[in-house]
């Protein structure tokens, strides 16, 4: 029974993330933040879709921080600030099929409140 409730699992965040990336492109000027969140980590990158090119990235792992709320405000902080240094001040928020609460919503959340327009 686990293994048909993990696929189930899996399979609607795909469809969820197809759906949410069929509507977002990102550009030089206004690029996508896509996230991801393991189980222990959380990560970001901010990608120009124009030319496949990340332009800032930010990794929990290398910053020793976790994957909960509290934690995620800090790296947010820490991308921001990342971001910033690299002249981009909007970007369009791409949650990867993620349901936007918790984690996610405290990390957009944090982005907002340092200065990054979503």
């Amino acid at each position: 029974m686990l293994e048909k409730v993990l696929k189930r699992k899996k399979a609607l965040r795909a469809k969820r993330k197809l759906r949410v990336r069929g509507k977002i492109f990102g550009t030089a000027q206004k690029p996508r933040v896509s996230l991801f969140r393991s189980n222990r980590y959380l990560y970001a990158q901010a990608i120009n879709d124009e030319s496949g090119l990340t332009l800032a990235s930010v990794d929990g792992k290398k910053l020793g921080l976790g994957n909960n709320k509290e934690e995620a405000k800090k790296i947010a902080a820490s991308f921001a600030a990342s971001l910033q240094e690299a002249d981009i001040k909007e970007v369009v928020f791409d949650r990867n099929g993620y349901l936007y609460h918790g984690v996610v919503a405290s990390f957009a959340d944090s982005l907002r409140e340092n200065g990054i327009g979503l």
